[in-house]
């Protein structure tokens, strides 16, 4: 039997993109499905009472200087977007289209690239469309996935099934029902894998 992997993130986050880089590398031979759980970042924080690290000045700047440790240490294209915080809400609903339509891998490796390795505004519609043309997507279909009334509701009901769950923040992991939280934590989801 299988094992899966929920792996819930928005592309809000360095760490989710961290986390995804590495993603596939950890899952190789252990014959383990990835379950892509797009959600908004801010409605999690919201629904659970967190708040973001950027709401403490020391911390943050603590934080954005092991994003760039993290990144050289594994050999990850980085670079803090100068564009944050930037909203993913539409970037997010592509990704329910994408990940309804077969897309999600390149979906994902055209939005995380972007966001965190050349420093694009995913908030940007001119932006988007770019970056969904550069990646082979029809923008306009993509666009108009994004407008979608039961997009925008599957993507609040996900943020919010995702809280239920125990998430908290992004990225989040369960293999099988056990949670893990953080980019730092891949190791110990590759333990759990077995």
């Amino acid at each position: 039997m299988s094992t899966n992997i929920d792996f819930y993130y928005d592309f809000i986050s360095p760490a989710s993109y961290f986390a995804w880089m590495r993603l596939k590398e950890l899952t190789e031979g252990t014959g383990a499905n990835i379950n892509y759980k797009p959600i908004l970042l801010g409605g999690i924080l919201k629904a659970t009472g967190n708040t973001s690290p950027v709401t403490v000045p020391a911390k943050w700047e603590w934080i954005k200087t092991d994003f760039q440790r993290h990144a050289d240490h594994y050999g990850i294209p980085y670079r803090f977007n100068p564009h944050f915080i930037f909203s993913t809400v539409n970037a997010m609903r592509g990704a329910l289209w994408a990940l309804s339509n077969g897309q999600i891998e390149p979906y994902n490796q055209a939005m995380f690239s972007a966001a965190w390795a050349q420093g694009e505004d995913l908030s940007s519609p001119d932006a988007l469309r770019e970056i969904l043309t550069n990646a082979g997507f029809d923008p306009e279909q993509v666009a108009v996935a994004m407008a979608q009334p039961q997009i925008k509701t599957a993507l609040i009901e996900a943020t919010d099934d995702a809280a239920k769950r125990g998430v908290f923040g992004a990225p989040t992991f369960f293999v099988n029902d056990e949670m893990f939280f953080g980019q730092d934590r891949m190791d110990w989801v590759k333990r759990a894998l077995g």
